[in-house]
């Protein structure tokens, strides 16, 4: 690959220099941030020699490369675009910069919830297992000791990150809004004090203390605020606020002192007396709206918003779902919203499941099958950016699937004892009614595979066009060969010239490897020995090869043919696939080829030249499978 050409054309797609505010890269990722996105054209992109996959996401361009290739666009990329390297850290807040207030919003919601997760979920399948077990042993289908050291200790477990709860949304959110974290646990611990009444005592013992507050002006509840989320974050955000109004004006010498003293106490008596009060309003407010939303008449609501549910995911909203969860488990002791967002997640998996089985594009079967099993294990984005909304409709018939599974959860009644994880290893959180799970993912990933099958994804159609590219008599394999250590065979009938003839200034210097040239006399590519194919570009006249003595070649079809985006030719290979001399790899259009003023020259090159000695050819006229190339 011409890494400084793919990071040209990216560089020129994107809208230049002017319109790149940020660029990063990960593992797989080019990440860019842009001024303007309607100035990038993504489409174009996408179709850039190498690019594997465009999607934007948390206000980032992610331009997908893959592992050992986005590190040498990315060098060249930021000197072309004359910019300094950044962090993924630093990309992501420039990113967020882009974004409006309510996006930044949601962002911090995530950026307060997400590092806390696994506490909520080892806590969320602990208390799913227990409930298993207690409902097991109660009804006789088990008989073990409850009183045993580990069963007890099990349930003391079970809920802690629940009970202590506040104090991790407060340390998290400290840290979210730039504050002291351990002032922010500070606050967390002040809303759970022991000599508060313990918030889930009120329902059945009633308010027991109040207080009275602003110089006698009213009273308050003395009530804690167990399993609450909105008023500790709030609480936490005017502790932050507080903290570094107080860090520009109290001098060097006693900001040590008098920072954290003042910040704490004015944010307590603030969250007492009025955050706590007023936010907690709101927050049961919401959660039992959205209960209401949830239980209406035969499950229209979660009908609704197990449809809508992938497309807020879409949207980047879905991290302040975790306000629900909590907010729910907190009153009612289940969330009845996880399950809604499992059968979506289910779905959307099922979806681009159908599209990898059906699917005889190798780069597509490639992406959806392994997405697919990640969308299965919760992890949806994969799927639903590289596979679903690429497509469309396997994106509608996954949100139609997660609307019915989450009517039919809705019907049962199906809760989830914690949150943080959907899909099959959702199921831990239903240990209390399993059979429902089950079939609710059944149902809504049953649904999405049927109408995707049927009507989401029409490969036949596509192959019929492609084959309809090729004008040319397609030739008959050359018969197989026995093939022979370090060699390589011709790939197509014509004339043999060294690579430094090849009119091309990048195989002529050699840079992707030593090989030949061949003018071709027919429009098929065939296997030059027995091996793997390890790479095939979307663009349909690249293929690259793996021999089983480790030789690595690539066979390009025509000169800067990239261009033409695969009109006028036809892979017949895949990636992974194993093939045998002879067999038929590439068809191209010579005519077509030539009519659109490229060079219709097959470039045959051995990639890992450097590891041999020495690589002879053999010039001048060939037939298929003659040898062209030995090394050693």
């Amino acid at each position: 690959m011409d890494y400084a050409k793919v990071a040209q054309q990216i560089y020129e797609k994107v809208g230049k220099r002017e319109n790149i505010v940020s660029a990063a890269h990960c593992a797989t990722r080019l990440r860019l941030v842009l001024a303007d996105n309607a100035k990038c054209d993504a489409k174009a992109v996408e179709e850039i020699e190498g690019v594997k996959g465009v999607f934007s996401a948390s206000g980032q361009l992610q331009i997908i490369l893959g592992t050992g290739v986005v590190n040498k666009v990315y060098d060249e990329f930021i000197g072309i675009a004359g910019i300094t390297a950044a962090t993924k850290e630093e990309a992501k807040a420039a990113a967020a910069a882009q974004q409006n207030v309510f996006k930044r919003a949601i962002k911090t919601l995530g950026d307060i919830f997400v590092p806390i997760i696994p506490a909520i979920v080892a806590s969320g399948f602990l208390m799913g297992i227990m409930e298993a077990l207690n409902f097991m042993v109660n009804n006789q289908f088990l008989n073990i000791d409850t009183s045993g050291s580990i069963y007890v200790f099990a349930n003391l477990f079970a809920n802690t990150a629940y009970v202590f709860l506040p104090i991790l949304i407060a340390y998290s959110a400290a840290k979210a809004f730039g504050g002291n974290p351990y002032l922010g646990a500070v606050i967390g611990m002040l809303m759970i004090h022991p000599d508060l009444q313990n918030a889930w005592t009120v329902a059945t013992e009633g308010v027991l203390r109040t207080q009275k507050v602003w110089f006698g002006l009213y009273e308050v509840n003395l009530v804690g605020y167990q399993g609450h989320v909105i008023p500790v974050i709030i609480a936490v955000w005017v502790l932050c606020f507080v903290e570094k109004q107080l860090h520009k004006k109290v001098p060097a010498m006693l900001d040590l002192f008098v920072t954290p003293l003042v910040s704490v106490f004015v944010t307590g008596y603030l969250t007492y007396s009025i955050i706590g009060p007023v936010f907690v309003t709101i927050e049961n407010s919401i959660i039992n709206g959205i209960q209401t939303l949830l239980t209406l008449p035969m499950g229209l609501g979660s009908l609704i918003m197990g449809g809508l549910y992938s497309t807020t995911v879409v949207a980047g909203v879905h991290h302040m779902y975790t306000v629900i969860d909590v907010g729910q488990l907190a009153q009612f002791g289940f969330t009845y919203w996880l399950p809604l967002a499992s059968a979506a997640n289910m779905a959307q998996g099922a979806a681009t499941l159908a599209v990898g089985l059906k699917s005889k594009n190798g780069k597509t079967k490639s992406v959806a099958l392994p997405s697919a099993l990640s969308c299965f294990m919760g992890i949806t984005e994969p799927a639903i950016f590289g596979v679903n909304l690429r497509f469309m409709k396997p994106f509608i018939c996954g949100a139609v699937g997660g609307a019915v599974g989450a009517m039919y959860a809705s019907l049962v009644g199906l809760g989830a004892s914690g949150t943080g994880v959907t899909g099959i290893f959702g199921l831990l959180l239903c240990l209390h009614d399993p059979l429902n799970y089950i079939i609710m993912a059944v149902i809504a990933a049953g649904v999405s595979f049927v109408l995707t099958w049927v009507w989401g994804y029409k490969e036949k159609e596509e192959e019929r066009k492609q084959g309809q590219e090729v004008k040319e008599a397609d030739p008959a394999p050359a018969p197989a060969i026995t093939c022979e250590p370090g060699t390589v065979y011709a790939p197509t009938a014509g004339t043999v010239i060294p690579s430094e003839e090849i009119p091309d200034k990048t195989f002529a210097a050699g840079i992707l490897g030593r090989g030949v040239g061949i003018q071709p006399a027919e429009g098929v590519a065939v296997a030059p020995f027995d091996g793997t194919v390890v790479s095939v570009t979307d663009t349909k006249h690249v293929v690259g090869l793996s021999s089983a003595d480790g030789m690595e070649l690539v066979i390009h079809v025509g000169v800067d043919t990239v261009e033409m985006k695969g009109d006028g030719f036809t892979c017949f290979v895949q990636e992974g696939q194993a093939v045998k001399a002879g067999e038929k790899l590439i068809a191209f259009d010579r005519e077509k080829i030539r009519k659109a003023g490229h060079p219709d020259c097959v470039a045959v090159l051995v990639t890992n030249s450097f590891a041999y000695q020495n690589l002879e050819i053999k010039t001048g006229e060939c037939r298929p499978l003659d040898k062209i190339i030995e090394v050693s």
